[in-house]
C-alpha cells in the first residue's frame, strides 16, 4: 500500500511538471482531476497510470491551443509555367527570383523544354489532367497570395488555369505572355492566343508583354516607338487586364530600357539605362516574377513594377561580364546580392548615376510640423519613388540620428533603394548606411574614403567649377550643386541659378544632381538644360513640407522622368 501511494505520487508530479506546458484553463482542469480519487486507475504493469481518454483529450486541447498561437504570414506566388533545363528562364527563373525578392515560391510546371543558351531543341507540354492536379495540390492547401503564369503551350492548360483560379481565388494574377523566348523560339502556338484573350487576360491584376509579345496579341500591330508602346499597352488593357505593361527593352535605336505601365487612366514610363550585356536570357520571366513577389508584400502596382525593374538593371549590371554557355543569350545571376562583402543587400559594386534621378532629402522640422516620423517619411517617399534618399537630421542627438538610421535603411532596402547620410560618417558606419553625402565644411572626400568600406557612395556639395574638380580629384561618386533657386531650408544658401549649374555640370566630371528650390513648376526648366551629366534633381520642401508625401512624389517622379526622356530624344 505504501509503494503504490508513493508511485502514485511520483506520477502526480509528474503529470503537474507536464501541465505547466498547458494554458492556464487546462492547467486548472488537469489539476482537479489529479486531485480527484477517480483519476489514477494504479495498473501494477505500467506506469502509465492515466485514463487513455483524459491523455488523448489533454493533447487534443494542447494540440488545439498551440494551433490558435499567431503564425508569421509567408508572401507566396505560385509559379505556373515551363521548365528551362538551361536554367535561364522558366520555372527556374521564377524561382530564383522569389528567393532573391525574399518570398516563397511554389511551382506548376507546364512544360519540360530542351534548352540552353542557343536555343530551344525542345518542348515535351504536360497532360491538361496532371497540370490541374498539381493546381489543386498547391491551391487547395497553401495560402498562395500572387500567382504569376508565364509558358502556357495549349488552350486546354489556359481553360484549367482558369477555372482553378475562379475555385481558388488569390489577391493578384500576373500574366507574363510568353509566346516566344529570348532566343526567337516560339512557346506557345495561334491556337493559345484566344484563350489569353478571352479567358486569362480579364483575370489578370497585370500583364507584361514586350513589344514581340505585344504585337502578336495586338494581332501583327506594329510596335517601334515609346508613342506605339502606348497605344499598344491602352488597346491590351481593353482585353480586360487592370494594368498593362508593355516593356521596350528591345525597342529599336533607343538607348534606354523603356518600359509603358497604362492602369487605365494614365501612363508611367519607366526608364533605366540600357546594360550592353549577351546575358538577357530569362529577363521577362524574372521582372514578371519580381512584380508578382513585390504584390505578395503587399506593394502597390507601380510600386512592384518600380522595385522590379530596379532588381533587373542591377543584377544585369553586376552579371554583364559572366559567361554560361556558349549561345548568344546567356543567363544573369539572380542571388549577386549574396556574393557583397560590406555592401548592402541589394547594391551592385559601384554607384549607379541613374540613382540620382530623384534624390530625397529630409528635413526633421517638416516632418515634426506634419506629425510624422523619419521613418514613415522616407517610407512615403520611397512608396512614392523616391530612387535614393539621404537622412539629414542637424538637430537630432546621435542616438535618435543613428535608431533612425537603422528604421529608414531597412525601409529603403526592401525597396531596393539606396540610403546616404548627410555629414555624419560615425552614424554611416554604425548603421552601415550605402554612403554618405558631405558638404564644403565636413569632412574631406578623400578622408571619407579611407573611413568607409569599398563601395560604399559618396557626393559632395559644390558650388563652382573648381570645387567640383576637387571632388573628383578627392573620389566622389556625384556632386549636388545648388542652390538652383532661392530656398529656405539651407541657412545663408547662395543661389547659383540655371546658368551656374550649367557651367557647374559642363566643368564636372562627374554626375551632377541639382538642389535647391527646385519643384514642380521648375523642375523641367532645370532638367532641360542640355548637358548629359546632370541626373537628377533632389528635393526637400516640394516632398516633405507636404500633406502627402506619397503623392507629391509621384507626381514628381513622373515629371522628372518625362523631362528626361525629352531630353534624349531631342
Amino acid at each position: 500500500m505504501v509503494r503504490k501511494r508513493k508511485t502514485s505520487a511520483i506520477l502526480v508530479k509528474k503529470i503537474m511538471s507536464y501541465a505547466q506546458l498547458l494554458p492556464a484553463h487546462l492547467h486548472s482542469q488537469l489539476f482537479k482531476q489529479v486531485r480527484s480519487s477517480s483519476f489514477l486507475c494504479q495498473n501494477s504493469k505500467t506506469n502509465q497510470n492515466i485514463p487513455r481518454r483524459l491523455v488523448l483529450n489533454v493533447q487534443a486541447d494542447r494540440s488545439s491551443a498551440t494551433m490558435q498561437k499567431p503564425e508569421m504570414k509567408v508572401p507566396h506566388v505560385l509559379t505556373v509555367a515551363g521548365s528551362d533545363s538551361g536554367g535561364g528562364a522558366g520555372i527556374q527563373a521564377d524561382l530564383k527570383a522569389c528567393a532573391a525578392r525574399q518570398v516563397y515560391c511554389s511551382t506548376v510546371v507546364t512544360a519540360v523544354t530542351a534548352q540552353n543558351t542557343v536555343g530551344v531543341q525542345g518542348v515535351d507540354i504536360m497532360p491538361e489532367d496532371f497540370v490541374a492536379e498539381q493546381l489543386k495540390s498547391v491551391l487547395s492547401d497553401m495560402d498562395v497570395d500572387v500567382v504569376k503564369t508565364g509558358m502556357l503551350p495549349s488552350p486546354g492548360i489556359v481553360r484549367v488555369l482558369c477555372q482553378s483560379l475562379r475555385e481558388f481565388p488569390v489577391k493578384a494574377l500576373v500574366v507574363d505572355p510568353v509566346m516566344v523566348s529570348t532566343s526567337g523560339d516560339a512557346l506557345a502556338g495561334p491556337s493559345v492566343l484566344d484563350g489569353l484573350r478571352e479567358e486569362l487576360l480579364p483575370l489578370a491584376n497585370i500583364v507584361t508583354p514586350n513589344i514581340k509579345e505585344a504585337s502578336v496579341l495586338l494581332g501583327g500591330v506594329p510596335v517601334r516607338s515609346v508613342s506605339d508602346m502606348r497605344a499598344a499597352a491602352k488597346l491590351i488593357h481593353d482585353m480586360g487586364p487592370r494594368n498593362v505593361l508593355v516593356k521596350g527593352g528591345d525597342l529599336p535605336n533607343s538607348s534606354d530600357a523603356i518600359d509603358v505601365l497604362f492602369d487605365g487612366e494614365g501612363f508611367h514610363e519607366l526608364c533605366a539605362s540600357r546594360v550592353n550585356t549577351r546575358n538577357t536570357h530569362g529577363t521577362g520571366c524574372t521582372l514578371a516574377s519580381c512584380i508578382a513577389a513585390e504584390l505578395a508584400k503587399g506593394s502597390s502596382v507601380l510600386e512592384a513594377v518600380r522595385a522590379a525593374k530596379h532588381f533587373i538593371e542591377t543584377a544585369l549590371d553586376y552579371s554583364k561580364d559572366i559567361v554560361i554557355g556558349n549561345g548568344a543569350q546567356g543567363p544573369f545571376d539572380h542571388f549577386f546580392a549574396l556574393k557583397k562583402v560590406h555592401q548592402s543587400s541589394y547594391r551592385q559594386d559601384k554607384f549607379n548615376p541613374n540613382d540620382l534621378l530623384l534624390y530625397a532629402v529630409t528635413d526633421s522640422g517638416m516632418n515634426r510640423k506634419w506629425g510624422r516620423s523619419i521613418s514613415d517619411a522616407v517610407k512615403a517617399a520611397v512608396e512614392g519613388g523616391a530612387t535614393i534618399v539621404q537622412l539629414r537630421e542637424k538637430h537630432a542627438e546621435t542616438r535618435e540620428f543613428l535608431d533612425a538610421a537603422k528604421a529608414c535603411l531597412k525601409i529603403c532596402h526592401s525597396y531596393g533603394v539606396p540610403l546616404l547620410i548627410n555629414d555624419r560618417i560615425d552614424i554611416a558606419l554604425a548603421c552601415n548606411a550605402d554612403g554618405v553625402h558631405l558638404g564644403q565644411s565636413d569632412m574631406p572626400a578623400h578622408v571619407a574614403r579611407t573611413l568607409l568600406a569599398p563601395g560604399k557612395i559618396i557626393g559632395v556639395s559644390c558650388k563652382t567649377p573648381e570645387q567640383a574638380q576637387q571632388a573628383w580629384i578627392d573620389g566622389a561618386h556625384y556632386i549636388g550643386s545648388g542652390g538652383v533657386y532661392p530656398t529656405t531650408t539651407k541657412e545663408d544658401n547662395i543661389t547659383i541659378g540655371i546658368d551656374g549649374l550649367k557651367e557647374l555640370c559642363l566643368a564636372s566630371k562627374l554626375p551632377v544632381v541639382a538642389i535647391g528650390g527646385i519643384k514642380p513648376s521648375n523642375v523641367r526648366a532645370v532638367m532641360e538644360i542640355g548637358v548629359p551629366n546632370l541626373k537628377g534633381v533632389a528635393v526637400v520642401s516640394a516632398l516633405f513640407d507636404r500633406e502627402c508625401i506619397k503623392t507629391e512624389t509621384e507626381n514628381l517622379h513622373t515629371l522628372v522622368s518625362e523631362a528626361v526622356l525629352q531630353k534624349k530624344r531631342a
